[in-house]
């Protein structure tokens, strides 16, 4: 077992804030009270947890409208009452009830890919009288994501948005929800407009002129040095933004890479295995135990409800702020506030996997490092990712059970083209806005909507990740914590008669080249 890490990083900017007055108001709450909001990607991670805050902080508000697309069988209002069976809304129901909170949220059936969004027209005359705050938050995330797929999705998607937008007769804010990682060809992004690699416009005639195969064979000439679909089309999704600036009260959002829920309404809480939590998890089973990666250089993580605080503060600003909008680029970012390197989160979250909470079913024990080498990186793959795999498949063969680490490991191998890019390069984001933003919230607003140097102990955050991932997503109950930490005890053994026995076989091969002969 490894030493507890020693370090907890600790910034704290909260206990500057004074005591909370009786008399002080929350204006960000005020400035959504009576209001109809339009949002899009409200089922999506970010989505759910905007949505969320909204109605426990924002409780005054008239109505969010989602859009939402029919799906399996069931309605759009059926997929809405889905939504809100999620641990995530049990504080809010308590708070407001869940019959409120239904008749707050109303959905609105509709496609980004569609041409008017594939809203009725019923439903565009409901959108153009009420709403003045809309949240384009829907996107693909993927990054393996077929070109054309992606530029339908996320930059034709948003033009779609900007039509429906021109068209509101009370709109007073537009917040189009990008990425600070669309521009990665700067290194020290500002909180600007930067020109898109290509005509938006053009790039979208090619794609709905040219068939899928067509697309795909040009994929990568068009990308050039981009490395994903992701970041190439929510850079040209800005630039339709950008030019609606003298026409749409709208405003470019972008958050870091968004991670768990830091501390509300759920420490820990999740969706998806996108991210750290797919790290943490592929790590705590075992199957991912070498990464090419820069140890000592950083991602920029952002917990999903600093950065949807950090979207609501903003969205005040603006509002409030009348004809002065300076500023018509936000950040929502930490790195200039905290920074932890890759080998720092590795060496947590395995602590915390092998000490606090492991998982079920691992299937070899945690373990490996970083290297800055690809080629050693990739003999530690084929040595302690694939063989193991190969090992654990035919044993699962013999034992008339379908194999499933080689297919895992395929799937991981894959995901690490994608993820060494970002491991391997390291980008600084400008946060003069958040900064601003800070000074001008009384202290009430400060601690209900908290985007300050946060104090965050790593071990407690990681910890409530991979609970709220044992609980959420991999469906394992806290009752079984003894019986996997059992398993661990064994899998250790294993490790350790495995390693040594490949220790001897090249002991015994040297010993036979160099002295048997």
């Amino acid at each position: 077992m490894t030493a507890k890490p020693k370090f907890v990083y600790e910034k704290d900017d909260l206990g500057t804030i004074g005591e909370v007055d009786d008399n002080e108001v929350d204006r960000i709450a005020e400035c959504f009270k009576g209001r109809s909001l339009f949002i899009t990607g409200g089922t999506g991670f970010l989505g759910k947890v905007l949505v969320e805050k909204l109605l426990r902080s924002c409780g005054g508000l008239k109505r969010i409208y989602l859009l939402i697309r029919p799906k399996k069988g069931k309605d759009p209002q059926e997929r809405i009452k889905d939504i809100f069976q999620n641990v995530l809304f049990d504080q809010v129901k308590q708070m407001r009830g869940e019959e409120h909170i239904l008749q707050q949220v109303v959905a609105i059936a509709g496609d980004v890919l569609s041409p008017g969004l594939g809203i009725s027209e019923k439903d565009l005359e409901t959108l153009r009288q009420e709403v003045s705050i809309v949240y384009h938050c829907a996107a693909t995330v993927r990054f393996d994501e077929p070109l054309r797929n992606a530029v339908f999705m996320n930059t034709r998607g948003t033009k779609y948005m900007l039509e429906l937008a021109q068209t509101l007769k009370h709109l007073d804010f537009f917040a189009y929800c990008s990425t600070a990682y669309c521009h990665l060809h700067v290194k020290t992004l500002y909180e600007k407009p930067y020109d898109p690699p290509a005509d938006p416009h053009k790039v979208m005639q090619a794609c709905e002129w040219l068939t899928d195969d067509e697309v795909a064979t040009i994929e990568r000439k068009v990308l050039g040095d981009i490395p994903n679909t992701y970041a190439y089309t929510k850079s040209l999704a800005e630039a339709l933004v950008v030019e609606k600036f003298d026409e749409l009260p709208a405003v470019i959002l972008r958050p870091s890479i968004v991670i768990p829920i830091w501390k509300e309404p759920i420490p820990g809480w999740t969706d998806n295995i996108n991210g750290p939590t797919g790290l943490l998890i592929g790590a705590g089973k075992g199957v991912i135990r070498t990464m090419y990666c820069n140890s000592s250089g950083y991602g920029d993580f952002l917990p999903v409800d600093v950065a949807v605080n950090g979207i609501l503060v903003a969205s005040w600003r603006n509002i409030t702020a009348g004809t002065d909008k300076t500023n018509r680029v936000a950040h929502m970012t930490s790195s200039n506030d905290i920074k932890v390197s890759w080998a720092e989160i590795i060496e947590l979250g395995r602590w915390v996997i092998e000490n606090k909470v492991p998982l079920n079913g691992v299937a070899w024990y945690p373990g490996g490092s970083m290297k800055s080498n690809y080629w050693v990186h990739f003999i530690c793959m084929v040595l302690f990712q694939w063989m193991p795999a190969l090992f654990v498949d035919a044993l699962l063969w013999i034992l008339r059970y379908p194999p499933v680490l080689c297919r895992v490991q395929n799937r991981i191998y894959k995901g690490f083209e994608v993820f060494e890019y970002y491991a391997n390069n390291v980008w600084n984001f400008d946060n003069s806005e958040a900064v601003k933003l800070r000074k001008l919230m009384n202290n009430k607003e400060r601690r209900t909507y908290v985007i300050e140097k946060i104090e965050l102990d790593l071990i407690d955050y990681f910890t409530n990740c991979v609970l709220c991932a044992r609980r959420l997503i991999l469906k394992e109950s806290d009752e079984s914590i003894p019986a996997a930490r059992r398993h661990m005890k064994v899998m250790w053994v294993v490790d350790k008669v495995y390693k040594g026995i490949w220790i001897f076989g090249i002991l015994y091969m040297l010993y036979r080249c160099f002295f048997a002969g």
